[in-house]
This record gives C-alpha cells, structure tokens and sequence, in this order.
C-alpha cells in the first residue's frame, strides 16, 4: 500500500458585483474525475475540514479570500468539534436540515460566537426561515422558481438588512441578469466559473497512533510530555499539527521549533478538536513500515545530536521527521517547509542541510543509504524505540 493518498477539494468562487472574486465555497470531492459530492454527511464534511486546514493549508486553498464549508446538524448543535475558532471560516448550513428548538438554539449560539453562517438553498419555508435572524448570508437557488418566486424570497431576506444575498446556480446569463436586476450581492453558478478540483498528496494517517491520541488527551490531567510522544510517532499526525498552527484561522503566525512547541502554542483544546476529526476523516490506513522508517529517522537525528552534546533533542527530531516525510511526499522538502511555520533555522537544516542539526540530519540520511559512518549504535538505539514505541499498549485514560 502507498504511504500516501491523494486529496481531493473542490473549490467554487463566488463573485462580488464588480466581478471580483469574494469568497470560495470548498467543497467534498471522492475522487479526480468527481463534478459533484456523492457524499453529503458528517464524515464528508470532516474530511473537507481536515484536509483544508491541514493536508493542503487554508491560505494555499483560497489565499488572503474567505471561505465557505458546508456543515451538518451533528456539528451545529456540538456533537462534532469545529476546529478553528470564529473568523474567515464561514458555515453554511447545509440545505433539507430538519429545523427545530435545538438547532435553532445552537444557531444562535454560534452567531453570538461570532461565527459567520449562511443558509443554502433557501426557499423561504417557514421551518427554515427560523434561522434567518441568526445568520449572515442567505443563498437563493436560482432554479427553485420563476423570477416571481425567487423575487417573494428575496424580499422576504430584505426584512433583516444585515443578511447579504448570494446568487446560486446561476447557470446562465438570463439568471445572471435576473439576480442583478433584484440586488443580489454575491453571485455563484456555472455561467461564471465551474467548482475547480485542487489534489494534492498527503501521508495516509495511522490509525493506531490517532486512537492512543484521543486515549491521552481524555485524561482528567493531560500528561503532555505523552501526549507529544504519541504525536511524533506519527509522522501524518505530526505534520498536520503543525500545519494546525500555520492555519490562518488560527490567528498564529509564531514559528515553531519542535513539535512540543507547536502542541503548546495550539493548546490541548484544539489538538484535541483536530485529532477527533481526524478519527472520522481516516478511511485510508497507511504503509506501517514505511512510516516506521520515518520515525526511526527521526529518533536517530535526536539520539545522535543528544550524543554529540546538543541540547535541542526535540528539534532534532522534527527535523528527521519532517525530511522522512519530504521524501514520502516525492523530494520537495522546500514545499512541505513552506506551509509549516517552522523558525528559519529548521527550515534551513530540514531543506539544505545547514547548521549544527542539519549536519546530524545528513549524517543521519547518508548512513541510510548506506553511506558508512559510526552511526551503527544509534540506528539500533531508534529501532529499539520506534518498535517499543509502536507496540506498546494504548495508555489508560484516567
């Protein structure tokens, strides 16, 4: 099996009334050859968040734009976690939901949040129309009816002035013209551009390491020291946590060391959230071996910089992490450490192999393939953990 998967996300503009691109919609995708979401639930909606945030990187996804994510009861009304706090993330409430007191309520509370929300494919029904004092944006399917229909709707989202119409399935120009006639401000559909499909690869996450996570962060009091254990022996796990830190959403720009730091700047609250949607996200399993050769690259370039008198183990072993993963992901270490905010220095040893800890990392990378060197005694020392690390029962949750 490969060590990595492809990732697929739709992505749809919608346009201002200039023409100007205003926001994206990001949407479920299966597949390369996929137009449309087969799939339109709450694992479907996890895997979109997931790999915005963390596979591809939100900012890589829609630039300095807002976007939009479709979500599903179980994620309004608080059974799943959102994963990013309120801000250029807007949630739209996907369309055929059955409104009642709670989800009205939860509606609510995440407007009083700050959360931006929009409600799709609204039609004016008296059930939904129940949200529209809690929302933002309302999206008005321009194939729902002729141009008296979609005009009552329209006014009917008028009586709450804060609420911006948004123009969907716009599939042609007489649609176009009609939504500008009724003052439409945002406009989405085919006639202006079609969902684009963004792929990239990333590493399949090993599901064991996701369990034992979840099983640390239950504990009444999180023992952080295992908590960042269990992230670094998961190199899919790994990176994404640091991607967490990266996300815009997240309002942290702060470059990171070590995984350690990253789980501190982040806050075990969040890494939480993100490894309880990773859990739902997880289809593929990954290549053990293969991933188990990444962490015994990385505990060598700690174990050997230990030996040799640093002081920065934990750094040292991001940076073997973070090169194994590189080479998973094709070679192009340089892209991996561009998404990452990594301090330059890591970037620098990871990327080209400079300063003290990327000596270690060459070293380390030359004895692999065979290179020679005295590194013996430290690979059986990383194999010897990484193999106890990785059969080692799940840890009791307090």
């Amino acid at each position: 099996m490969d060590s990595t998967r492809p990732v697929h996300i739709g992505r749809q503009a919608l346009y201002d009334e200039r023409g100007a691109v205003a926001a994206y919609e990001l949407l479920f995708r299966d597949g390369p050859d996929v137009h449309h979401a087969t799939v339109r639930d709450s694992a479907a909606t996890s895997r979109v968040i997931v790999e915005a945030f963390t596979a591809f990187g939100i900012e890589e996804l829609v630039g300095d734009k807002p976007c939009f994510v479709n979500l599903t009861r179980e994620f309004l009304v608080g059974e799943l976690p959102l994963p990013f706090p309120p801000g250029r993330v807007g949630l739209e409430l996907m369309p055929g939901l059955p409104v009642d007191d709670d989800l009205v309520a939860a509606v609510a509370a995440l407007n009083a949040q700050g959360h931006r929300l929009a409600l799709d494919a609204f039609t004016g029904d008296p059930a939904t129309s129940r949200l529209l004092p809690h929302v933002h944006y309302a999206k008005v399917d321009m194939l729902a009816g002729d141009r008296h229909t979609i005009a009552r709707i329209v006014e009917q989202c008028r009586r709450i002035p804060r609420i911006r119409l948004v123009a969907q399935r716009v599939e042609n120009h007489e649609l176009l013209e009609l939504a500008q006639r009724l003052r439409f401000q945002l406009f989405q559909g085919h006639v202006l551009s079609r969902p684009h499909l963004v792929t990239t690869h990333a590493l399949n996450p090993t599901r064991l390491a996701r369990v034992r996570l979840l099983t640390e962060l239950a504990a009444e009091d999180v023992d952080l020291d295992r908590a960042v254990a269990t992230i670094e022996r998961d190199p899919a796990l790994a990176v994404r946590i640091l991607r967490g830190v990266n996300a815009a959403a997240n309002g942290l720009k702060q470059p990171v060391s070590s995984i350690f730091q990253a789980v501190v700047l982040l806050g075990i609250p969040q890494v939480r959230q993100w490894a309880t949607l990773m859990m739902v996200a997880d289809f593929a399993g990954g290549d053990e071996s293969v991933l188990t050769d990444a962490v015994v690259r990385a505990r060598m370039c700690q174990t050997v910089a230990e030996r040799r008198g640093s002081h920065d183990g934990a750094t040292a072993f991001t940076i073997g992490l973070l090169s194994a993963i590189g080479d998973l992901l094709g070679g192009d270490a340089g892209a991996l450490t561009a998404q990452l905010p990594l301090t330059p220095d890591v970037a620098e040893a990871v990327v080209h192999g400079r300063g003290e800890l990327g000596a270690v990392l060459g070293d380390v990378r030359s004895y692999q393939r065979g290179g020679g060197g005295d590194l013996g005694e430290d690979l059986l020392a990383a194999l010897r953990w990484t193999n106890a690390s990785l059969a080692e029962p799940e840890p009791a949750a307090r």
